[in-house]
């Protein structure tokens, strides 16, 4: 039984994880796309912190390889402590 998606796998991802402006936030969170997209480039990661410099977004466009992989991913980032929100 194939898992229903509107993607073609692989292809290309983009993420976007808004969290706590913290000195070890980013690094928490490439640990955390590393663990379940390995050949991401953390020199693509784009920072944008927010107008009062509370929150830091982050946008990864991760080579995804199929749903579950992503929904592992998605589950991952949405219990961290320092995230608010994942799109």
């Amino acid at each position: 039984m194939t898992e229903q998606t509107l993607l073609e796998f692989p292809c290309d991802f983009p993420i976007k994880i808004i969290g706590v402006n913290q000195a070890d936030y980013a690094q928490s969170i490439l640990a955390v796309i590393l663990r379940h997209a390995p050949d991401f480039d953390a020199a693509s990661m784009e920072m944008r912190p927010s107008g009062k410099g509370n929150y830091l977004s982050l946008t990864c466009c991760v080579r995804a390889t199929s749903k579950s992989q992503l929904d592992a991913l998605y589950r991952e980032l949405t219990v961290h402590p320092l995230v608010k929100v994942v799109l």
